[in-house]
């Protein structure tokens, strides 16, 4: 009487990666999964480990692991693999106080956000 067994949520060429809890905003990541969105997965490696942006190091481990579930557990051919899908949603919001003049505060956000990235093997 155990579970029955979920769904994959992707098709049978696909792998996906989740990353949460990512201590940057949304706005910020999102330009980083827009740089690899729809490159080969060759290409998007090479672009996130020469990219400046401080939260490209957490999408380069996300989309290594992206590439290690295609071939460990899906059986993917990695030389194949495009990013078909990379997306950012939005986490909790740290809210905090900084102090301000006159015996004021001000508000401070410290937002987190999550990543998906979905590696696709297309065919010759």
């Amino acid at each position: 009487m155990g579970k029955t067994k979920d769904a994959r949520r992707v098709a049978q060429n696909q792998a996906m990666a989740v990353c949460r809890s990512i201590r940057t905003s949304p706005r910020k990541l999102n330009l980083v999964a827009q740089s690899i969105r729809g490159l080969s997965a060759e290409k998007a490696v090479a672009e996130l480990s020469f990219s400046k942006k401080r939260i490209a190091k957490v999408a380069l481990g996300l989309l290594q692991s992206a590439i290690a579930n295609a071939e460990n557990n899906h059986n993917l051919n990695i030389d194949k693999l495009v990013v078909s899908e990379a997306f950012v949603g939005k986490g909790l919001v740290m809210k905090r106080m900084h102090a301000r003049g006159r015996g004021r505060g001000a508000r401070v956000l410290k937002p987190f956000s999550s990543l998906t990235v979905v590696v696709t093997e297309r065919g010759e």
